[in-house]
């Protein structure tokens, strides 16, 4: 059996880095203005974005040689016995990219909880700096597997550890000048049990029979039942190159944010999923779901049955089609037989 809870490479810089997908606007709100959020109809389409010139597909670009000294990876074996014992491989593979600073960190962690054993996979892409998913890292699998109904009633003792683990961080960050937020997408391996857990906009994919079928929804602002929560709370979207919270936040869930709180918030969706006839899950960043669609990321690494060579395979092709942000990514592939 592997053990594994691995530390990030990456010295990242705590700066606030240029916007992107899922990043703060650099001019933050203090708070929201008093005056009634702006009411959009509900069928309002977003101003189209500006067109940059295209570049020619490179579909055989490579990363040179100084970058994949950047590209970290690694993988183990182990088991998990539900009603059969399953045996399953996970990889991992983390690159900087394009970004000027790390904010993805990761975690793969085979843990005993109440003489049972359970597998930890997570992505934790970080917002205004690195430290909330930094923090994450350390924190949120460790609340998870102490809370004292982990095995009876998993999906609740979810909800509450990712409560807890926000709370615990907003207290410890109250002393920071700059604000900053993560996205979390979690899985659980438990028996014969997924539990994928999702706030933000990193995803899960299974694949099925050669199928890409979607664990998570990702959370954005314009997503309806989202800004409706949000408007109900007394926040707003608005348009500022992409649908954001309050005209700062590209993400609708979150943890940390403490200046977009209550609209942005750390409550997971969570969805449960059998592992009989899942063939390998894919758990990854938004730099690699902007540039791959779920269909194209399962065909690309459903006949490789490494799990780091395929973790490292979505890399490369995500940095190849290119994608301008931190990419992290792990796979894990079952073998029930």
């Amino acid at each position: 059996m592997l053990i594994s809870n691995l530390t990030n490479p990456f010295d990242a810089s705590s700066s606030l880095s240029p916007p992107r997908g899922d990043a703060r606007a650099e001019a933050l709100a203090s708070s929201f203005p008093s005056a009634d959020p702006p009411q959009l109809p509900p069928t309002i389409e977003p101003p189209p974005p500006t067109q940059l010139p295209q570049q020619p597909q490179q579909p055989d670009v490579m990363i040179s040689s100084g970058d994949l000294d950047a590209l970290f990876s690694g993988g183990g074996i182990s088991f998990v016995t539900g009603s059969r014992t399953a045996k399953f491989s996970y990889g991992y593979s983390s690159f900087k990219g394009k970004r000027p600073s790390m904010e993805d960190f990761y975690e793969t962690r085979i843990s005993e909880v109440d003489d049972q054993m359970v597998a930890f996979f997570g992505v934790f892409d970080g917002h205004g700096g690195s430290r909330t998913a930094e923090y994450l890292k350390k924190n949120l699998f460790k609340n998870l597997s102490a809370h004292p109904n982990f095995i009876k009633d998993t999906k609740t003792a979810i909800v509450e550890a990712f409560k807890q683990t926000d709370d615990e961080y907003l207290n410890e960050a109250k002393g920071q000048q700059k604000d900053a937020g993560s996205t979390a997408t979690t899985v659980v391996l438990l028996g014969d049990r997924l539990l994928v857990a999702n706030v933000g906009d990193s995803r899960v994919v299974a694949c099925r029979a050669g199928s890409a079928v979607p664990l998570s929804t990702d959370h954005k602002p314009d997503r309806s039942d989202e800004r409706q929560r949000i408007e109900e709370a007394g926040g707003f979207i608005i348009w500022a190159g992409t649908w954001r919270v309050g005209g700062v936040l590209a993400v609708s869930r979150a943890f940390g944010d403490k200046l977009l709180k209550p609209y942005v918030v750390a409550e997971p969706e969570i969805q449960e999923e059998e592992i009989d006839g899942v063939d390998f899950i894919i758990i990854a960043s938004d730099g690699l779901w902007n540039v791959l669609s779920n269909k194209d990321a399962v065909a690309l690494v459903q006949d490789i049955t490494d799990a780091e060579a395929a973790a490292r395979k979505l890399i490369k092709e995500a940095y190849a089609r290119g994608s301008s942000d931190n990419i992290t990514c792990v796979v894990v592939r079952f073998d029930s037989s």
